[in-house]
């Protein structure tokens, strides 16, 4: 490219895209009308030789038809005047030809346009045509250069007496040549001129797609994008108007799960083919429609953003927000310890005023029974769950939830079937999915007349099975896929993050460890989950 451009400048050439492109395609329609041109002449004059050629034997061969022709050959000899002379003028002047010439077996002329040259021997080998064969060529004579035809005289018994030569003047064939080349040249030249027109139609549509750049602006153009494309921290795709990929960026491979080194064999293959059916590729295609919208891929949480480009197709743009999602859930926990600790901390005070009360009013057996009363009632809570759940995280959630739950007006009981070893390969993804499925319940029972959340966690085997039952309203049956998908939600966004991932990461979870998570109806009304984690136990 660099060398293309320096042999430009030399040769004074311009440097824009759009005027090389022209002065290419223009060079390029004059050279194939030139070449055109002098293609169709070089058959034009052979084909205009042989019908000359052709024309000189068919005179030739309707004179020597004529048996009066041989019978005069026969009966007199060479003379100006003689009836050989008068029958091949006559035959001249009705066909146009240059000349007629009747000669005998000694080859000495019996006719010629001139007629000093009768009763001379022909300045041409009669040969062939004296032996039986007839000749058609193009050569030189006393005339000058004609095209010939030469057949046999035969006489009324067979006999071969002479032969008949007729010319054209191969004036008239160039002539001819030259008559064509006019209007050859006027086509040729409405031949350039349509194509010089579509060079500059063309030309002007490179030069608004190329925005009017330079060859070196474009590659400079291009090599910027590929490194700013693999360089920043944000994925990046692009797709055309038929939802085919263009082009994915590093961090594009690395949050949608392709190999890095797939990336450039992704170009001209359909979205769906390459991320498979979901809200991630409904996302980056268009059919879910928005900004910043939230899609899981694998164990990432992303955020999507996609933009419409001239020629119908569109980039899209990828953040992973996991980190960020992990931090607003535990912000959520933690907002929801704090205030259960508050409320404990105003019950812990009237607790304390109560007591204060009964020891000034020295009711000591009341004071004492009162304390026993509520130190029972936390230390119950506890050990109903440890006693249960022996993975000391999910104890401690359940623990914690429980408190919340309380200060919230919503029971939060452990089911009598629930019972869990300390045997857990993943504690930390299944307190992920049981802190969802109970936040969840909790915001469904808090408005029901009579509030309950129930949590059933046991092993059957090497496998982890949870239900989480709620006294809400439910979840209708039509809709019980749907809440699975990311986005939906039918509460109102916190400042701080999205709503709708909660019950997606809650599925995508548990189909990392080969599981399923299901939503179903309670027995006694309201929503059942369950989740099933194969593998999950030691």
């Amino acid at each position: 490219m660099r060398f293309h451009l320096l042999s430009a400048r030399r040769l004074g050439l311009p440097r824009r895209a759009v005027s090389q492109i022209l002065l290419t395609q223009l060079a390029i329609a004059g050279g194939v009308v030139v070449l055109a041109t002098g293609l169709f002449l070089a058959p034009l004059g052979a084909q205009l030789d042989d019908q000359a050629m052709r024309r000189a034997l068919a005179i030739a061969q309707s004179a020597a038809a004529d048996p009066s022709l041989a019978a005069d050959l026969l009966g007199s000899g060479p003379s100006a005047d003689g009836p050989v002379q008068a029958s091949a003028e006559r035959i001249r002047r009705a066909t146009g030809a240059e000349y007629v010439v009747v000669l005998g077996l000694d080859g000495i002329r019996r006719s010629h346009p001139s007629t000093e040259r009768i009763g001379l021997p022909v300045s041409t080998d009669p040969a062939d045509a004296l032996a039986g064969r007839e000749v058609m060529e193009i050569d030189d004579g006393t005339l000058g250069r004609s095209a010939r035809g030469k057949v046999p005289l035969v006489a009324a018994d067979g006999e071969i007496v002479g032969a008949v030569s007729v010319g054209i003047a191969y004036d008239s064939v160039r002539d001819r040549l030259l008559g064509a080349i006019p209007g050859l040249l006027a086509y040729a030249g409405g031949a350039l001129a349509v194509g010089a027109l579509a060079a500059c139609l063309l030309s002007r549509r490179i030069q608004r797609q190329t925005r009017d750049l330079a060859f070196s602006d474009i590659a400079g153009l291009l090599a910027e994008r590929e490194a700013m494309l693999h360089s920043i921290r944000e994925g990046v795709i692009a797709l055309d108007r038929n939802g085919r990929v263009r082009l994915v960026n590093d961090e594009a491979a690395r949050l949608l799960g392709l190999a890095p080194d797939s990336a450039a064999s992704l170009a001209g293959r359909p979205l769906d083919e390459v991320l498979g059916t979901g809200r991630t590729a409904d996302v980056l295609s268009g059919r879910v429609s928005g900004r910043d919208l939230l899609t899981v891929q694998g164990p990432l949480v992303l955020v999507a953003n996609r933009m419409p480009t001239e020629d119908g197709g569109a980039v899209a743009t990828l953040r992973d927000r996991t980190e960020l999602e992990h931090l607003g859930r535990e912000l959520d926990s933690t907002r929801g310890l704090i205030d259960a600790l508050r409320a404990q901390d105003h019950e812990h005070a009237n607790r304390l005023h109560t007591l204060l009360g009964l020891l000034e009013l020295g009711l000591h057996e009341e004071a004492v029974e009162f304390v026993t009363e509520v130190a029972d009632v936390h230390r119950t809570t506890a050990e109903q769950v440890t006693e249960k759940v022996h993975d000391p995280l999910l104890a401690a959630l359940l623990v914690g939830k429980a408190t919340v739950a309380a200060e919230r007006g919503v029971p939060l009981r452990l089911a009598a079937a629930t019972l869990l070893p300390d045997r857990l390969v993943d504690p930390g993804g299944l307190v992920t999915i049981v802190g969802n499925l109970v936040d969840n319940a909790l915001d469904a029972a808090a408005g029901s007349a009579e509030p309950l959340v129930e949590v059933e966690l046991r092993a059957e085997g090497r496998s982890a099975v949870l239900r989480v039952r709620d006294s809400g309203p439910g979840v209708p049956a039509a809709r019980r896929e749907e809440i699975f998908t990311e986005g939906w939600s039918t509460k109102q966004p916190r400042a701080h993050r999205e709503r709708g991932l909660g019950l997606a990461l809650v599925r995508r979870l548990a189909e990392r460890q080969g599981g399923s998570a299901r939503a179903g109806a309670a027995a006694d009304g309201g929503a059942e989950f369950s989740v099933v984690l194969p593998e999950a136990l030691r």
